[in-house]
């Protein structure tokens, strides 16, 4: 029987997970980007692998909760292969409850998490003074706690899927010409090509602005507090972020609006001023129409295939997405929830 052939078009998030789980499915592979890995808005720095709210359960919701617990073994195969750290570690998440409504909106959303997650994770409500100085401020003094968030360093991460791939023999290329089935993994950019293909937007960009701080707060969960991620990685340094921006001019290029997000975050966590800001960073995150990852035949390539949007959860939405690809390439079994198809965007 013939080794099947892939090319991957794209080096992000998706690309490269596409690629790692065609290649140990045996496949003979090839990664394309002009750019290069993580180049474009899967290079970022904020990290949160966070899952949706565990009520009004959806396909959406069920695909994330399975691609966020299959994550610690998928990234620990992918270290171990090519011995490159993504930062992975499921050290759970704080929120801040703002008010009694809220406060009982999240006691709710306990007992919904003990049905829909079961035993995997836990969603609880506890006192902010169980986790001492590392915890925002609530005005409820109550917190949501939950077991299933995690962390990885984006940038690492794409680092890690390439030193995986190069281990087996797997090359990123910045050019080359497409074998075999053809994934079109290509972000903003690759929206933008879908539209002219449909009367209406299929897909747009939004701009996120991000920073990285030298604070090494430990392994501590993530929090999130008035709008912000902000992450502890494994090295030592702290994310914050992100802006959402619907419209902007220069689409890498942080600006003014950053210096609020730093603001913010140094008003929920005062410990975090004085700390050295290392790096400002900006990109364009695919958003696809539905806001789910958008999977399946690119419409009328035969051959072609895509694999794009994940706004905001791409990183958390990529272990099952390269999984249900694999299939869908290798095997033409299709396993794309309702909701994450080609055709619910146009």
């Amino acid at each position: 029987m013939a080794t099947a052939e892939i090319t991957v078009r794209g080096a992000g998030i998706f690309g490269l997970s596409i690629a790692w789980a065609c290649h140990q499915r045996g496949a003979k592979v090839q990664v394309i980007d002009p750019a290069g890995p993580g180049a474009g808005s899967s290079g970022g720095l904020v990290g949160a692998l966070a899952p949706h709210v565990p009520e009004n359960w959806n396909p959406k919701k069920a695909f994330q909760l399975e691609s966020l617990l299959m994550a610690e073994g998928f990234w620990a195969e992918v270290q171990d292969t090519g011995g490159v750290s993504p930062g992975y570690g499921r050290l759970g998440r704080l929120q801040p409850i703002a008010d009694e409504r809220t406060l009982e909106l999240a006691q709710s959303r306990r007992e919904s998490s003990a049905e829909l997650w079961q035993d995997h994770a836990i969603w609880d409500v506890r006192p902010a003074s169980d986790f001492g100085d590392w915890c925002p401020p609530s005005p409820t003094g109550m917190v949501i706690h939950d077991t299933l968030s995690a962390r990885m360093h984006p940038r690492r991460a794409c680092a890690a899927l390439v030193a995986a791939l190069r281990a087996g023999g797997v090359e990123v290329a910045g050019d080359g010409r497409d074998e075999g089935h053809v994934v079109h993994a290509t972000g903003y950019q690759g929206l933008l090509d879908l539209n002219a293909l449909s009367p209406r937007l299929v897909g747009t960009g939004v701009k996120g602005q991000a920073a990285l701080l030298a604070y090494d707060a430990g392994a501590v969960p993530q929090l999130y507090a008035d709008g912000l991620h902000i992450i502890p990685h494994a090295d030592g340094t702290l994310a914050i972020g992100s802006t959402s921006e619907r419209e902007f001019i220069r689409p890498d290029e942080p600006d003014a609006q950053l210096d609020q997000v730093i603001a913010r975050a140094i008003a929920a966590m005062p410990q975090l001023a004085g700390a050295k800001v290392l790096e400002r960073w900006a990109g364009v995150r695919p958003r696809a129409r539905t806001r789910a990852p958008m999977l399946g035949e690119y419409p009328d390539r035969p051959g072609h295939f895509i694999a794009n949007g994940g706004f905001k959860i791409g990183f958390g939405m990529a272990p099952k997405v390269a999984e249900v690809m694999a299939r869908l390439l290798l095997d033409g079994r299709d396993r794309i929830p309702e909701g994450f198809r080609v055709s619910d965007n146009f």
